[in-house]
């Protein structure tokens, strides 16, 4: 039997190997993203250190949930390094040829969001992570629940013509981009009301045709304006390595599919009817 102050110092001992080697505390975030710019986002997940982590939870791609600070400012950040090819794989639609799950279309979506300024995707920026490359994105302030949880809530959203614009841009996205994995639970909603499109790590595949036109109802001339200006040379200076000139190609493809779809639908129904930055018209009324 050991002296009981022995077993006091031995058991002093362990606790004190145990915390050197335990995560560190996970700490309050003091910043948000409308008190930086894009560019110091980028900047910020590109340089601070890591100082926790844990699982970020819902997924199937064992993605984390960092906290980093660079002195200044401490915030959030989602990791994924998922880098998946399979020359068949069964999805729920049949066997996909070439599948491909990669962290670097996560990349990818962020650039071409911001070369269009669409402002739907979160900051996203590529680094690597525990030895392994990454894509390390901004973690959405402020969520107060995803598409799931609203409506499994049945909480409607306080401006219902807001809303569907959003979810129209969204749904443009992802037929530009051939996002086969938007589900509920990768749109996440703000205390705002504003809506965030994460997960795109199956997206850019070299299709050149939609993924699923049924889907398309209005635009914004946003992003009907930023779709015309996009050509190989700017894509491949803003979007490779992290996709290929098939990827770009199979976009510019979808791209004219879309154009076309939403200008033969102006010439047919109207701007106002279409576009969902502009007023619906108003049927021409009279006095009695």
């Amino acid at each position: 039997m050991f002296p009981r102050w022995l077993l006091t110092i031995i058991v002093l001992c362990g606790s004190l190997i145990s915390a050197q080697h335990a995560t560190p505390a996970l700490q309050k975030s003091n910043v948000t993203a409308d008190k930086l710019s894009r560019e110091e986002m980028e900047q910020f997940l590109l340089k601070a250190r890591v100082v926790g982590q844990r699982p970020a939870g819902k997924g199937i791609t064992n993605t984390k949930r960092l906290v980093m600070t660079d002195g200044t400012y401490t915030h959030d950040a989602h990791i994924q390094d998922i880098d998946i090819y399979k020359a068949e794989y069964k999805t729920k639609e049949g066997i996909e040829k070439n599948f491909r799950d990669s962290y670097k279309y996560n990349i990818a979506a962020y650039r071409l969001d911001k070369l269009m300024d669409l402002n739907i995707v979160p900051v996203c920026v590529p680094r690597e992570i525990d030895g392994k490359p990454s894509a390390v994105d901004w973690w959405v302030d402020n969520v107060q629940f995803d598409e799931e949880g609203r409506r499994d809530k049945q909480i409607e959203p306080p401006d219902p013509n807001a809303w569907t614009r959003q979810l129209n841009v969204i749904r443009d996205f992802d037929q530009l981009i051939w996002n086969e994995d938007r589900n509920q639970g990768n749109l996440l909603i703000d205390k705002s009301w504003r809506l965030w499109a994460i997960d795109h790590s199956r997206s850019f595949r070299d299709n050149p045709t939609l993924r699923d036109p049924k889907v398309l109802r209005r635009t914004s001339s946003k992003f009907l304006s930023s779709m015309k200006v996009l050509n190989q040379q700017t894509l491949e200076a803003t979007l490779m390595p992290y996709i290929t000139k098939e990827n770009i190609q199979g976009l510019l493809a979808r791209r004219d599919i879309l154009v076309k779809f939403f200008e033969d639908e102006i010439n047919a129904k109207g701007s106002d009817a279409v576009l969902v930055d502009m007023p619906r018209r108003t049927p021409n009324v009279t006095i009695p």
